[in-house]
């Protein structure tokens, strides 16, 4: 479930382990390049924190993020 917090939207995801979490980085990677549209992200071992905003909109939630976070649950 994405949280919306301070002009962000967040979400944890864990996986089984850390080549579990690194694959779904690499499928996210893709589409955010596709997108033109890339996550602030953090991995440590079996889970990763994703944050999406629209830097170039004033650093605020926009349709690019909630297209983006929609697709990133579509591969969780």
């Amino acid at each position: 479930m994405w949280k919306e917090e301070n002009n962000k939207l967040t979400q944890a995801f864990k996986f089984e382990n850390f080549v579990e979490a690194f694959g779904f980085m690499a499928k996210v990677a893709l589409i955010a390049e596709k997108m033109s549209h890339h996550p602030e992200w953090k991995n440590v071992y079996n889970k990763v924190e994703i944050t999406l905003t629209t830097h170039d909109e004033g650093n605020t939630i926009t349709e690019k993020d909630r297209k983006l976070a929609k697709a990133i649950d579509d591969l969780f």
